[in-house]
């Protein structure tokens, strides 16, 4: 019954997600926001957190099977993988490399401004 409990909390939270993301035109996908909306919830309400812990064990054992439906469709676009596989490799190191560069730049910037921690 707990493990209903915490799914149902996980899925009430993703349809908050979807609700203020289409509501408001947030550039934010649904499942994120509701993600987000889960932390604060979890952070604040630790009655919360069996219910979904229990909710969640189960999933996290089973989330290979969730990479099923993406191997289907990658064999299913196989075509179009030869066609265009290699723009992809090419853009998926670039975008990768630039979101590196990006956080180390902040992340770096963010440090100037921070005193050296005290030992």
């Amino acid at each position: 019954m707990l493990a209903l409990r915490g799914l149902a909390l996980l899925l009430l939270w993703q349809s908050l997600g979807e609700l203020l993301a289409r509501g408001l035109r947030l550039p934010l996908p649904g499942p994120v926001l509701g993600l987000l909306l889960a932390l604060l919830l979890l952070d604040r309400v630790p009655l919360l957190r069996p219910a979904v812990a229990a909710a969640a064990e189960p999933l996290l054992q089973h989330l290979s099977l969730l990479f099923v439906p993406v191997g289907v469709g990658v064999v299913t676009h196989v075509a179009l993988l030869s066609q265009y596989g290699l723009r992809i490799v090419a853009v998926l190191v670039l975008s990768t490399l630039v979101g590196l560069a990006v956080t180390a730049l902040l992340l770096q910037g963010l440090l100037r401004g921070t005193p050296p921690a005290e030992h």
